[in-house]
């Protein structure tokens, strides 16, 4: 049931004969240094990076080959060392992936020939165990559809999913991403990530990507600053 769900994500890179990456390193060049951020890229466009700071700590950004299985194509993947308090804990999934990695976990649990934990099991399918779905009023029924999100705390949810981080969520320029496109943003450990299928792999995807994870990390910081 996984492996017909991840091929219903979009078009599989087998369908680029061309790397996206290759085509695109010159414009990602120029776009990170418009934001004030160090590129570095493979010669052959393999990989991407991109590093800059938020509120003064660092993050970094990567462009490249998926490191999940559930995504196809290429993957943005980013990570910022915001060193907030390590007690928090908060994510906002879209709910096609969150419904593939939780029926991924039922089959596993059910299934009475795995008797041992697969070490290959992404570590978002232990935070959908660990955090309950919260909901509140205002982000509206369009919200909710698409996304979920999950804490440890209701307080923290709130604070962290602000109305101005909602609105970018539902804002992606055109052509946008769909509904269907995996997307995470996390907030564990001090530290902020986004993983999310770069499609469609437009530079508008991957500056209004940019604003969202920036936004996650200054609210972060706001709230909840050691």
């Amino acid at each position: 049931m996984f492996d017909r769900i991840k091929k219903a994500f979009l078009r599989d890179s087998r369908d680029h004969p061309d790397s996206v990456l290759a085509q695109a390193h010159g414009p990602v060049s120029e776009w990170a240094a418009t934001r004030g951020m160090t590129f570095s890229g493979a010669a052959l466009g393999s990989s991407m990076t991109m590093q800059g700071k938020v509120g003064n700590r660092p993050w970094r950004m990567e462009l490249g080959r998926p490191t999940r299985d559930y995504i196809s194509g290429e993957e943005l993947r980013a990570r910022a060392e915001i060193a907030v308090s390590d007690q928090v804990g908060a994510m906002v999934i879209n709910r096609p992936l969150k419904e593939v990695l939780e029926r991924r976990a039922y089959s596993m649990i059910t299934d009475t020939l795995q008797t041992t934990a697969d070490p290959r099991l992404p570590e978002e399918m232990r935070w959908l165990a660990m955090y309950d779905e919260i909901g509140w009023e205002g982000p509206g029924d369009a919200f909710w559809t698409r996304y979920a999100v999950l804490s440890d705390t209701r307080e923290h949810a709130l604070a962290w999913v602000d109305d101005h981080l909602v609105k970018q969520l539902m804002s992606w320029p055109e052509p946008s991403p769909s509904a269907q496109v995996p997307f995470m943003i996390v907030l564990l450990r001090g530290k902020c990530y986004l993983r999310m299928q770069y499609a469609p792999p437009a530079m508008g995807t991957l500056d209004h990507a940019t604003d969202i994870f920036v936004s996650a990390c200054e609210n972060a910081l706001r709230a909840f600053r050691k």
